[in-house]
């Protein structure tokens, strides 16, 4: 359980800086945990990789232009403001600020709008915005798209539509659910019909998934929390497809957290919503997962940790020592694999 097990080399030039074009044609490595076999196929070969009976869960979460740039009052000085969430849907939000700021400070943001900073502390802070915006609104069209920092370029109007999943409904993400923006509406259209059924739930994804882990014992990680849902009929399909013998396959870590959270509360599953702060770590006993496919994710990373949760991490080290070899694009706008 030491940090350093889950480490591998990373040649920085295997870092996606601009998606796949169209959405599924992204290679795709198959791994099968049985036999250790792998293959190389693309993602909108799916259909014929995928039973009839599967059920493929996907998190309907959407991404909005969290990220805001502006000057500290009176001074001038520079500062960038990454929204993270709101305080009980109010209009006092917790936020991430690139630049020191301190309470009682204002910050004049995109069309003259000024905010008071109320509390600044461990990395975070807090803001007030006036009491009749609408921010999610004011973020849509002052905001810009925060992709990740390891894409190394200033978003374009493309990435609004590229940096979110098709399917997505939920506003509330400042990230993607990468592994979902790899479908296509034609890629769910042969899914279904290849008999392998959809299933939705929503997972705000937040700093806690990327938080990294700073602990040399992954065991005294704590995740920060993040608002979740799984609706009813998402539970009903989960719990047919068991009843046929089917496998539920999560579509990214997010989706996996979801289940897991869930099952955690006890089982038979039940739908509902609340805030998560799981990190699955190898030796825990996946309850409703069976399958999954993701992307290429960062050393030493939760999510890293997670995959090799799922799949092992000796075999999940090799696996991505053979991607590396064979030049898949790893992160946000890369390639992805299949763990059966």
């Amino acid at each position: 359980m030491r940090l350093d097990d889950f480490d591998y080399p990373l040649d920085e030039s295997l870092i996606a800086q601009q998606p796949i074009e169209p959405r599924d044609h992204a290679r795709l490595l198959v791994i099968e945990r049985r036999t250790a076999a792998t293959t190389h196929e693309r993602i909108y070969e799916l259909p014929k990789l995928l039973a009839p009976g599967d059920l493929l869960i996907l998190n309907d979460t959407q991404v909005f232009p969290a990220r805001l740039f502006g000057t500290k009052r009176p001074s001038g000085g520079k500062i960038e403001l990454l929204l993270v969430r709101s305080h009980k849907g109010g209009n006092t939000w917790e936020v991430m600020i690139r630049g020191k700021v301190r309470p009682g400070q204002q910050l004049e943001l995109p069309q003259d709008l000024l905010v008071k900073v109320v509390a600044s502390e461990a990395g975070r802070s807090t803001v007030t915005f006036p009491a009749h915006l609408d921010v999610l609104v004011y973020a849509e069209k002052a905001g810009v798209v925060p992709l990740p920092p390891y894409i190394h370029r200033v978003p374009t109007d493309s990435d609004r539509d590229r940096y979110q999943t098709i399917f997505a409904r939920h506003l509330g993400a400042i990230a993607a659910p990468t592994a979902g923006l790899h479908f296509t509406q034609e890629l769910l259209k042969n899914l279904r019909a290849a008999g392998v059924r959809l299933g939705m739930v929503t997972l705000h994804v937040g700093p806690g998934t990327f938080k990294p882990v700073t602990t040399s014992d992954i065991r005294e990680h704590s995740m920060d929390p993040e608002w979740y849902e799984l609706p009813e009929d998402t539970v009903t399909s989960i719990r047919e497809t068991q009843e046929r013998g089917g496998r539920v396959i999560a579509v990214g870590s997010t989706a996996v957290r979801v289940l897991e959270t869930a099952a955690a509360k006890g089982l038979p599953l039940r739908a509902g919503s609340g805030e998560t702060n799981l990190f699955l770590y190898p030796g825990y006993d996946f309850k409703i997962v069976n399958a999954m496919l993701t992307n290429f994710h960062l050393p030493k990373s939760t999510l890293f940790i997670l995959v090799c949760a799922l799949a092992g991490r000796e075999r999940m080290l090799e696996v991505y020592r053979l991607a590396a070899a064979m030049r898949y694009r790893f992160y946000s706008y890369g390639d992805a694999m299949l763990i059966l």
